[in-house]
């Protein structure tokens, strides 16, 4: 045989035995893999499995719930810890999330696609061994252990040694104890609740595990049913009430962009203001922060539905962020920035459309709003720096055109000064500006404040409506300047008004 010939079969052989060897490998590690995380405000442990079913392990108290995934891959979700004033405050979270369910799903795929991969890595590592060992014995070693009767027998008997101490660590023959959860059946939830209880169209394939051990237990059952179809048919039909309506296009050469604000945690406002923006032409979003009321890890799941509402089209490159007095810590900042947000910090950086952008988290919250690397520093201190920061870029012949924080007063300086075109931001929960100031130096820029996307009345609110009117604006740029502003608010009715397109003519006072 032609030795080319040769050398090219050995290596394809090789190949697919590092291929088979490998993927079985990564298939068994994945299988066999868990990642702890936080999910639907829970400390949780995500489990693949080929059940088929995403299963939700909900602990001793509240029954357990699956529902089909229509594939042979399935995940098991096991909650732990959560922070929750009450059973029925937490049971009504459920219905809320679930009747929200993008944020969830994201962030079990993310999880799942990270086990896959750590996976593909471990077995790929796996696949090279018996390849390195087959090599390192070496055509002649090999030749010798087998040709001979009495090294053939010895090897033989290290294999079979190898797979009886497997099997006596793997013991299949084990039996498991008798549980609870091995003598409930699953069955389906309209099963579970009886007649009496009328179930939304989309949980009919919802089925549950459990026992209803009291009548208190059913009552917060219900209630959360009742919870899920009041949020779910709310949002839904705001978003598609947002797609009609009858909003300012961008021009030529004009481009928008969605200002949101304080959503507190009511992830069922994340479609609607995507809906506002698509019916805009929006491009790009800036977050104006608060969007948790304590900034601790178990509000991930507002942060999951935020990102996944803003993940693709047009605004999958283009968001950028603050964070305010509400986003407590680093976690909110830093959960964004992991997730592909830009997170200003104190530093000019290009925005959409050719935007100067500057912006900086809010002081009062803990941890934030420090300059840089700098700690402690006040409202006041924050909002000087700012100002310098933006008549230091003025300075430098690049004007910054918009200064994005929580509270638009921090940038009252930079306005004062002459050295921006706009400042954005919330926390005041009511729609406010845009407001014309005049710098020392001649120049023009406006203070704008938007209302609270979340229709918050307090630091949190989720709900199955909104508590206050929602406030979502439209900011329109041409050539890099802000040159429109269009407030959009829903009320807690569910009906929209459509504030007046007005127009912005901002100046460096050149």
């Amino acid at each position: 045989m032609n030795v080319r010939i040769r050398r090219s079969l050995v290596a394809a052989a090789y190949l697919l035995c590092w291929l088979v060897v490998s993927l079985a490998s990564a298939a068994v590690i994945f299988f066999n893999s868990s990642r702890e995380t936080t999910l639907a405000s829970h400390d949780a442990v995500i489990r693949p499995d080929l059940s088929g079913y995403v299963v939700l392990l909900t602990g001793p108290v509240l029954p357990d719930v699956r529902v089909p995934t229509d594939q042979r891959i399935g995940v098991s979700v096991t909650l732990g810890k959560t922070d929750a004033p009450s059973t029925s405050a937490l049971i009504d979270r459920y219905a809320l999330i679930a009747s929200q369910p993008q944020g969830p799903q994201a962030r079990v795929q993310e999880v799942l696609g990270d086990l896959m991969v750590d996976s593909l890595v471990r077995g790929a590592a796996l696949g090279l061994v018996p390849i390195v060992v087959w090599v390192l014995v070496g055509r002649q070693r090999r030749r010798v252990l087998f040709e001979r009767p009495r090294k053939r027998r010895r090897s033989i008997a290290l294999v079979l040694s190898l797979v009886v101490i497997g099997v006596a660590v793997a013991q299949p023959w084990g039996d498991d104890e008798e549980t609870l959860d091995s003598e409930e059946q699953w069955q389906p939830l309209a099963t579970f609740l009886g007649p009496d209880v009328p179930l939304p169209e989309e949980l009919d394939r919802v089925q549950v595990r459990g026992d209803v051990t009291t009548s208190q237990t059913r009552r917060l059952i219900e209630s959360a049913v009742g919870t899920y179809d009041e949020g779910k048919t709310f949002y839904r039909d705001a978003a598609e009430a947002a797609a009609q309506l009858d909003l300012r296009q961008p021009g030529e050469g004009e481009s928008v962009v969605l200002l949101i604000a304080d959503r507190h945690d009511n992830i069922g406002m994340d479609r609607v203001a995507w809906a506002v923006g698509d019916a805009a032409g929006a491009e790009a979003v800036f977050d104006a922060g608060d969007d948790t009321s304590t900034g601790s890890t178990w509000e991930a799941f507002s942060l999951d539905s935020l990102d996944a509402a803003f993940d693709d089209g047009p605004y999958a490159d283009s968001k950028w962020a603050v964070t305010g007095n509400h986003d407590h810590g680093s976690f909110v900042g830093r959960y964004l920035g992991d997730h592909g947000w830009t997170v200003l910090d104190g530093e000019a950086v290009d925005g959409p459309a050719g935007v100067r952008l500057l912006g900086v988290g809010d002081p009062r919250s803990s941890g934030l709003g420090s300059w840089r690397d700098e700690t402690g520093l006040s409202f006041d201190e924050v909002a000087a720096r700012l100002a310098d920061a933006a008549c230091q870029a003025e300075d430098d012949g690049d004007r910054i055109t918009t200064i994005l924080v929580h509270d638009a007063n921090m940038g009252d300086d930079a306005l004062e000064r002459g050295c921006a075109d706009l400042v954005v931001g919330g926390h005041l929960h009511v729609q406010s500006g845009p407001t014309e100031v005049t710098g020392e130096n001649g120049a023009v820029g406006y203070s704008y404040t938007t209302g609270t996307t979340g229709g918050a009345a307090y630091a949190i609110a989720v709900g199955a409506s909104i508590r206050r009117p929602a406030g979502i604006t439209l900011l329109t740029y041409a050539d890099g300047h802000p040159v429109g502003v269009q407030a959009v608010t829903l009320d807690t009715t569910g009906v929209f008004t459509v504030g007046d397109y007005v127009p912005l003519s901002p100046s460096d006072g050149s």
